[in-house]
Formats: C-alpha cells, sequence, structure tokens
C-alpha cells in the first residue's frame, strides 16, 4: 500500500455530478438533456390519481343559512338595544335619576274670585297632606308595617288595610313608583305637626302644605255652619275636588295624583285660569328620599283673579224672596235669573234647592255624597243653566227679525189681535183678554203680543209663517244653541 501515494487518482467526469450547476449548455432558451440517476424516479409521483385529504370538507350550499341566521340574531339584539337606548331611555334614565336627583312640582296659588264690587267669594286655606313615595319606602317589609300601622293610629280615620291596598296598585320599579302616592289630606294641625316630626326619619313618606278652598258664607244667621245649606252662591261657584284616573289621562303632566281641579260651575269652565302654572324645583335627595339642597329652581305663576258681573247683594235677596215664596207655595225647587237690560250682564242668579259646596273642597265622604243624590229635590242640579224650559217671550225677537229679514213681513205690517188663535181642539191666548187690535211689529214687541207671533211664526189660515226649519236656522245665527 506504500506505493498507492504515488498513483496519479482517476479524473472524475464533472458532466457526470448531477449536483453541479452545469453553464453554457443550453441553447436557443432549452436546456439539454442531462443524465438522471435512478433515486429521482423514486420521488416522483404521478399527479393523475386522486387525492387524500385529513378533516372535513365545507357545504357551500349551506353559507345562506348561516348568513340568514347570523344577521337575524345580531337584527334581535340591536333591536333590544335601541329598544332600550332609544325607546325606553329616557324611562330607564328617569328611573336612574330618581334615586338621586328629583324634580319637585311647586304649586300655585289658585285665583280668587270676586263679585262686581270686589268682594271675595272664596279663599284659600292651608291643607296638610299625607303622600307616599313608594321607590322610596323601607325594603324591609317589617319595617314598613311598622310605619303604615303608625300613619293609621295617628290619622284615626284610615286603616291599615286602606293603605295596603293604595300601595297594591304600584308596580315596584315602575316610573310610577317615583310619583306621590295620595294617601290622607285636610289633616288637623295637631296631627299634621306629629306626622313631620316623625315622618322625618320615615324613607318615603311626605307630610305636604298644599292649598284648598274654602267657599265664604253669606248673609245668614250661622255663617261658620256647615250645616246651613243656605250658600246663595254655591251653583255659581261651583266646586272644586280630587282629581281622578280620567282627569289625570285627560290633562297629562299638569297636575299630579294629589291636586285638586275644578269639577262644577265658575271652578270648572275657568279651570285653566285659576290654576295658575306650577314651578319646579331640582333637589338632591339623600337615602331616606329627603331633600338635601336644591340644585335649580323655577318660579311659579299664581293664577289669574276673576270678577264676575253678580252683584253679591242682589244674590242673597234674589234667593231670600225666591225662598219665601216656595215656602208659601210649598214649594221646594224654582231658579230665578236677574239680568241688566242693558248690557246683558248677570246680576244674580238662583237655583233651588242649594248645596254645601265647602263639603265637596275638603273631601265629601260616600256617606254625604249618598245623602245629596238621594234627595227628590236634586239639589245638585243647576236648574238655571241645565234645566230645559219654554223659551217664554224671550224668543220674540229672534222671530220679528227672521221674518222681516225672509220679507214674510214689512214694518208696516199689521195682525189683528183678538184675544188668541184657535186651531182645532186648541186654543192659544194672547195674555191680554179681548186682545190687543191692530200691531205692527214695533207694537208686538212692546206690547208682547202673542198673537202677532202666533201669525209669522207657524202661520194661520192663509197666512204663511216662518216655519220649523227656518225658527231653527235664525234660533242658531242668534247663537241660542251655544254658550
Amino acid at each position: 500500500m506504500a506505493f498507492s501515494k504515488y498513483l496519479k487518482p482517476k479524473k472524475k467526469n464533472k458532466d457526470s455530478d448531477p449536483f453541479i450547476i452545469k453553464q453554457g449548455k443550453s441553447r436557443n432558451s432549452r436546456l439539454a438533456p442531462v443524465y438522471r440517476s435512478g433515486w429521482s424516479e423514486d420521488v416522483y409521483i404521478s399527479d393523475n390519481r386522486e387525492k387524500e385529504t385529513v378533516g372535513k370538507s365545507f357545504n357551500i350550499v349551506k353559507l345562506p343559512i348561516i348568513s340568514f341566521l347570523l344577521i337575524f340574531f345580531i337584527s334581535i339584539l340591536l333591536a333590544k338595544t335601541a329598544w332600550l337606548q332609544i325607546v325606553k331611555g329616557d324611562y330607564y334614565y328617569s328611573m336612574a335619576e330618581g334615586n338621586r336627583i328629583r324634580i319637585e312640582r311647586i304649586e300655585p296659588k289658585r285665583g280668587i274670585i270676586y263679585d262686581r264690587k270686589l268682594r271675595p267669594l272664596v279663599r284659600n286655606k292651608a291643607n296638610f297632606l299625607l303622600y307616599f313615595v313608594p321607590a322610596d319606602l323601607p325594603k324591609d317589609e317589617e319595617e314598613k308595617s311598622r310605619i303604615i300601622f303608625r300613619i293609621s293610629e295617628v290619622l284615626g280615620e284610615l286603616s291599615v288595610e286602606e293603605i295596603n291596598i293604595k300601595l297594591a296598585k304600584i308596580e315596584k320599579g315602575s316610573l310610577e313608583a317615583y310619583q306621590p302616592l295620595f294617601i290622607a289630606d285636610n289633616i288637623d294641625y295637631e296631627k299634621a305637626i306629629l306626622l313631620y316630626l316623625e315622618s322625618s326619619n320615615w324613607p318615603g313618606v311626605v307630610l305636604a302644605n298644599g292649598i284648598n278652598r274654602e267657599y265664604l258664607v253669606y248673609g245668614m244667621e250661622e255663617e261658620n255652619s256647615e250645616k246651613n245649606s243656605f250658600l246663595p252662591m254655591s251653583h255659581i261657584l261651583g266646586y272644586t275636588g280630587k282629581i281622578n284616573e280620567q282627569e289625570l289621562e285627560q290633562y297629562g303632566d299638569e297636575y299630579l295624583p294629589i291636586d285638586y281641579i275644578g269639577k262644577m260651575g265658575i271652578e270648572y269652565f275657568w279651570e285653566n285660569e285659576l290654576k295658575g302654572k306650577s314651578g319646579k324645583k331640582q333637589i338632591e335627595v339623600d337615602a331616606l328620599g329627603k331633600e338635601k339642597k336644591i340644585i335649580g329652581q323655577i318660579k311659579e305663576e299664581d293664577g289669574h283673579n276673576l270678577v264676575l258681573s253678580v252683584d253679591l247683594d242682589q244674590q242673597v235677596k234674589l234667593q231670600e224672596i225666591l225662598v219665601r215664596h216656595l215656602h208659601d207655595l210649598k214649594l221646594s225647587k224654582a231658579v230665578a235669573i236677574l239680568l241688566d237690560p242693558g248690557s246683558g250682564e248677570v246680576l244674580a242668579l238662583v237655583s233651588l234647592p242649594t248645596y254645601n259646596n265647602n263639603i265637596f273642597a275638603r273631601g265629601i265622604t260616600s256617606e254625604e255624597y249618598s245623602a245629596l243624590i238621594s234627595q227628590p229635590e236634586e239639589p245638585l242640579f243647576n236648574r238655571a243653566i241645565s234645566g230645559e224650559y219654554p223659551s217664554g217671550s224671550t224668543i220674540k225677537p229672534v222671530l220679528a227679525a227672521a221674518a222681516l229679514e225672509e220679507g214674510i213681513i214689512s214694518e208696516n205690517t199689521k195682525v189683528l189681535s183678538v184675544g188668541g188663535i184657535k186651531i182645532g181642539q186648541w186654543f192659544f191666548p194672547d195674555w191680554l183678554p179681548g186682545g190687543h187690535g191692530r200691531v205692527s211689529v214695533r207694537e208686538a214687541i212692546a206690547q208682547s203680543v202673542n198673537t202677532f207671533f202666533y201669525y209669522i211664526g207657524g202661520g194661520y189660515e192663509d197666512f204663511s209663517g216662518l216655519g220649523v226649519d227656518k225658527i231653527a236656522h235664525y234660533g242658531e245665527l242668534f247663537g241660542l244653541n251655544t254658550q
């Protein structure tokens, strides 16, 4: 082996080495054929056979169904979000803010009603009222029951069961739970002071000082007696009373469940002017729902005062005369109205029997109301404005104007009055026996001649009158079917 190092090694053929990069062997952008060793054939696998993969294939047909379900659930989520944020946003915001910041109403003073000589017919007096804010009441049932029992004990006229019935109508967590829930009003001064002192530690219990009406009595010996039913202005003034659910829905945010509202007469007709405009006070409350500090305030506007055309002296005198005549005739129902012929103003308006409107102002009991409506004389019925009566001679100027307008008569037309007219078996008399003779329209109005207006109203014999339709038409033109 020693001589082997002197032997010249065999020269390798570079072309036979497959790992050497060939240069200059391509012509016309084509590679010249090269030698491939056997192992290269082994790694080549034909692509003609079907490939196998590991896993599951996706069926694209199901893509629309999945997309629909995805969009459906996203739409539900967006709709619920919009409902909570947009539609019910104010509701839940009010509930959240109601736990800390609240807006309280400042009650305005109701306007005073005067007669034509500026004598007051009504006055405002203090009214202690008690109400709950249900959301602030103790969550502990035992503590809440103790408070309710104590309130019932102090008031003396309201049982625990009655208070619980009122509370049961309020749904927990609702917006109504943050609104005042009326419990009692017209509370005696001594009871009000006791409740005020104790309620400072009762969450959700509020004693407020409101305004109530007192209708003044004139012309009587016992002016301060509520048993006295001789109240000359009761049918004119009407009364205020506790607002009910229907009125709350009708008048909206202007009133609270603890408010009083005009129910009848002037109090009802001029409610908007008498009531005034409520103020607002934004306050921060503590854990008991009691006021801590005032954040902002809008001042209230008191109601307008009203001056009536009625003269109180004449009203009282007219009622005294009417009562005396009813007593002599052994009757109980009547109505009388006194007008100023120059202006048409009502100077006095009396409807008998009358009633005491102060029992409504302080809160009438069911027994008192039943006693009133069961009376056959119907004292609550205002016969002056609600009763239906024949028009009498007040219709004659309307008929005269209508007949002149339609050309049925002229100012010179005359009708013979002989004491009345006879139609069939019926006789319609004049007020003057024997009649007024031949009269024109001026004389007929001046002397109130019935026969003349029988002729021009319904016609008689060969004289054609207005007829029912034209009488009704001109009555409407004169406003007889309006207030």
